[in-house]
């Protein structure tokens, strides 16, 4: 029996260690997906293991609850040196982690304890003393697999629910989202209290207020996973807002355009009209042998005919005044300007679509054109074998932040600040896959030698 005993003790000093090991696994799935640096978190999950560790082979004077906040604390701080951006997020997964970990040990602990009590009450073990050991150490099995299983099914349901993982969290919606798990930790406490204390005092508590305590826990779990359900439904909300008044725009855009077509044919039908008149004056200034005069008229009708038809020849009016404008705002930012886009008159490509394209393309190209370093925005165009293929390239001395979820650079019209171009999705890339989806296309991004190169593929039949 004595050997027993100290097989039951050295089982009761591994137990918190096997625990800090599921612990900092757990914590290590929890955080992974959140993380660019996905081969340094793992850092992460042994730093915890081995705070908790040293918190619990050192004798300090606080409590468990402590314990793990100073364990997460720690894990968050590591967090942060690995990947220093969204530290609100970091916060949230710390903090999150923390109260899960609180909940599930004690779901864990009150069918373990209950689970203990019943099979110690039954006559078979109060008349088989030599398995009380076995009993005990079967248990502390159930229990290690019970809070390693709630864990691993809380995690899953978080990650599964949290779809903008890269997503940058603002302080409200950090404020918002904590406030769930700080008020179940707030009951949790009280709950925790009056068990400890009923024990203490009177021995196991009511199987009802067990019940009722295990009832707590796992609706304030479910509340969590909620509560980003819904947060993640507002973002995927705001996300398809924005993308459909960006819609909305190129619609805009195109009517304007449209308008600049029709003033552009007004003022090519009334050169027209007016092409008569011009020939006579022609006519009469060589027949009157003032050929210097004729030659500087002829100069200045043809700058005029060139003035009305534009620059640009694509092969659809659209695509000419898009393309010209283009060429206007890149002279004004002292950006070179090349085209050599030509419509694909022969396949289903409408005009309203190019524009979607070539709008979205051109915009970002000119704002995020490196001026610094031989400012330069190319448009070329060319079929390969049934596919329309668009390319658009800018100078580009920079780094890109990427959507996992959508494999786009996050971009936004801010300037650089040092750690990428911003925080916010790339909408504009995102409207121009959708049009090229819509034609069985898609899109491809190529970054090097100081250049920054979209390629649009489209389908022609």
């Amino acid at each position: 029996m004595e050997q027993l005993d100290v097989y039951a003790e050295n089982i009761f000093y591994i137990m918190p260690i096997m625990e800090n090991l599921i612990a900092g696994y757990c914590f290590w799935r929890l955080i992974k997906p959140f993380m660019d640096q996905s081969k340094r978190v793992l850092c992460v999950g042994i730093i915890y293991i081995l705070t908790m560790l040293e918190l619990y082979l050192v004798p300090l004077v606080f409590g468990s609850v402590m314990a793990y906040g100073i364990g997460a604390f720690v894990a968050f701080l590591v967090m942060c040196l690995i990947e220093r951006k969204n530290y609100e997020q970091k916060i949230f997964l710390s903090v999150t982690f923390f109260v899960l970990r609180e909940f599930v040990y004690a779901m864990a602990e009150i069918l373990y304890d209950r689970l203990y009590h019943l099979a110690g009450s039954t006559e078979y073990m109060l008349t088989h003393q030599k398995m009380w050991f076995a009993l005990y150490v079967g248990v502390c099995i159930i229990f290690l697999m019970l809070e390693f299983g709630f864990m691993i099914i809380s995690i899953w349901c978080i990650s599964k629910s949290y779809k903008y993982k890269f997503e940058k969290m603002s302080r409200k919606e950090l404020f918002v989202m904590i406030i769930p798990s700080l008020m179940g930790l707030a009951g949790y406490e009280i709950i925790w209290y009056y068990r400890r204390w009923y024990m203490k005092d009177k021995g196991y508590p009511l199987a009802v207020y067990d019940f009722l305590s295990l009832f707590y826990y796992a609706v304030a779990v479910v509340t969590i996973v909620v509560m980003i359900v819904l947060y993640q439904n507002i973002k995927a909300g705001q996300r398809e807002k924005l993308q459909n008044e960006l819609l909305a725009a190129q619609l805009e855009n195109t009517k304007k355009h449209i308008e600049q077509v029709e003033d552009l044919y007004q003022n090519i039908r009334r050169i027209k009209h007016d092409m008569t008149n011009h020939l006579i004056t022609l006519e009469r200034l060589y027949a009157g042998n003032q050929a210097r005069e004729a030659q500087a008229y002829g100069e200045e009708l043809r700058e005029a005919l060139s003035e009305a038809a534009g620059r640009v020849s694509s092969g659809n009016p659209v695509t000419d005044v898009i393309l010209q404008e283009a060429q206007r705002e890149a002279e004004k930012r002292h950006i070179h300007f090349e085209t050599d886009f030509h419509y694909p008159t022969d396949s289903k490509v409408n005009a309203f679509d190019l524009s979607v394209i070539l709008n979205n393309a051109l915009q970002n190209a000119l704002d995020y054109t490196d001026k610094n370093h031989n400012a330069f925005v190319s448009v070329l165009s060319y079929h390969r074998n049934n596919a329309f293929m668009i390319e658009i390239s800018n100078s580009f001395t920079g780094q890109l932040q990427w959507d996992k979820e959508s494999d786009l650079p996050l971009t936004s019209k801010e300037k650089w600040d040092g750690q990428g171009y911003g925080q916010t999705h790339g909408y504009g890339l995102a409207n121009i896959r959708m049009v090229a989806r819509k034609y069985s296309g898609d899109i491809a991004i190529d970054l090097k030698d100081d250049e920054f190169c979209l390629s649009i593929m489209l389908m022609m039949e």
